[in-house]
């Protein structure tokens, strides 16, 4: 009987009683696999519109690293992740110079923008499978900090925002930080002094005291 695939790496699931003598060579091999599944990886994204990423079936190869980053490319293209039975997940990375389209079915796609990195996982499902954003809804605890700079993206019915919330013992109350719209970029620098910054409210209150 032959060996079998039937998982999600891509293991050869040797027969009983098949390879007497050398299948301490399959499961070396298999353990290279394993080690690799959780390692990080390179591939060239062809230019072209199409392009599959396959995991091999017994074999070692870049496509089945946890961490992967995509070169290559040129033009937007939609990339297939093979075999559509195996649930996967990656942390992609695309360092092409377009936007990447990932597919495994019939279900819902991720894009990945160019230069940027998701975190995406195939649900396995055959023909109809789903590739998921595993970074949608997060919710972090503890202070996150960010390095650089923060970008708050629109979503297609609204701006990007930001709601701070009071204390959780007073209440639910928040105030919320909401992106213009605006026909130019908007910049507000904050005072370098601690105090309070007032509001447009503020400063109509104070101009009718003042009178």
């Amino acid at each position: 009987m032959a060996s079998t695939y039937v998982n999600n790496l891509r293991l050869e699931e040797i027969a009983d009683g098949e390879q007497s003598g050398t299948w301490g060579q399959t499961t070396n091999t298999n353990l290279e696999i394993i080690g690799q599944a959780v390692a990080w990886g390179t591939r060239a994204i062809a230019n072209a519109s199409t392009d599959n990423i396959t995991i091999a079936d017994g074999a070692l190869d870049a496509d089945r690293c946890f961490g992967l980053k995509l070169t290559g490319g040129g033009q937007a293209c939609t990339v297939t992740l093979l075999p559509n039975t195996s649930s996967k997940t990656w942390f992609m990375y695309n360092a092409t110079a377009a936007d990447l389209t990932f597919t495994c079915g019939s279900g819902a796609n991720v894009i990945i923008p160019a230069g940027q990195t998701k975190v995406i996982a195939t649900d396995g499902l055959g023909s109809s499978g789903v590739v998921h954003d595993l970074l949608t809804a997060v919710n972090l605890a503890g202070k996150t900090i960010a390095n650089a700079g923060l970008s708050v993206k629109n979503g297609s019915t609204g701006a990007g925002f930001i709601e701070f919330f009071e204390d959780s013992d007073n209440g639910t109350n928040k105030v919320t930080l909401v992106g213009p719209a605006a026909s130019g970029d908007v910049t507000v620098t904050l005072p370098s002094a601690a105090g309070i910054v007032a509001t447009t409210d503020d400063a109509t209150a104070l101009a009718i005291a003042l009178g």
